[in-house]
């Protein structure tokens, strides 16, 4: 993998959080390309990472063994269909990190049955802190697969799932989860302040507080429901809390939330892929 030449192709936030993850595990910047038509995101990435950029993204693609789709969705069949054009005999392993798009969609508009596996991240990989779930397509070989999962560990977690289908569940779970989490902060927050606290105390208070859930649940083999219990004394102020939410119907408008999360990823997909 170390000696892998990668190309990426899009420039933007999640092409710059893999490459300073790649870096930051000891990958080379020679064997990372970035094409990308604009400019000033060129001259960034080569100032920031010492990587090769190539405004011509066809050109980008020559000699790479994996090539990172990150173009906004709205391009990808234009930008795929360019590629097509000059890869030839060429067969490189494509991931993509383009939300929405279709497998099917993205081979045809490659134009064969190439190695491909499908990313979604969400916005913490920015900060190497992503939850990050692949799918494989059937010509996808095992090492292929390393090699995926290899560049987009530089992102955070990683996980696999065995149908395309579950990555509309894992849009709504991780890849909309931040926003959840940070309104429900954003509320807490709000609600210290009205209790008298200094809006700066707030702020750490509640980030810090969600900060030590997240890692407690992440380190402790026990379940979420059974580190609930543990800090929820009988007749205490936790509990008191707690029986707030779940009489405001908390279990039930989160479910809601999230299956319609879900629903509109599936409608997003629909149009991004029949687009013409």
């Amino acid at each position: 993998m170390l000696k892998d030449m990668i190309a990426f192709i899009g420039g933007g936030n999640m092409a710059a959080s893999l490459i300073a993850g790649l870096l930051a595990d000891g990958y080379d910047c020679q064997r990372l390309v970035v094409g990308d038509p604009d400019a000033s995101k060129r001259d960034a990435l080569a100032a920031r990472f010492g990587v090769k950029t190539m405004g011509d993204t066809a050109e980008a693609v020559n000699g790479a063994d994996l090539v990172v789709l990150s173009v906004k969705p709205q391009v990808a069949r234009q930008v795929c269909q360019e590629l097509a054009l000059t890869l030839g005999q060429s067969r490189p392993l494509f991931v993509s990190v383009m939300a929405g798009i279709r497998e099917q969609s993205i081979q045809e508009w490659l134009g064969g049955s190439l190695p491909l596996v499908r990313a979604m991240p969400n916005t913490p990989a920015m900060i190497q802190a992503g939850a990050i779930v692949l799918h494989a397509t059937p010509q996808t070989s095992p090492t292929q697969r390393n090699q995926a999962e290899t560049v987009l560990r530089s992102g955070g977690l990683t996980r696999w799932v065995g149908q395309e289908a579950q990555m509309d569940a894992v849009t709504a779970l991780s890849g909309s989860g931040p926003a959840y989490f940070f309104l429900l902060m954003e509320v807490i927050e709000q609600a210290g302040i009205e209790l008298g606290l200094e809006k700066e105390n707030a702020r750490l208070l509640t980030i810090q507080t969600a900060l030590g859930a997240a890692r407690m649940a992440m380190e402790s083999d026990d379940s979420p429901h059974m580190l609930r219990e543990r800090v929820t004394s009988p007749g205490g102020t936790t509990e008191r809390a707690l029986d707030v939410l779940e009489s405001g119907g908390i279990r039930t408008l989160v479910t809601r939330a999230v299956n319609a999360a879900c629903e509109r990823s599936e409608e997003l997909s629909c149009l991004l892929t029949d687009a013409p």
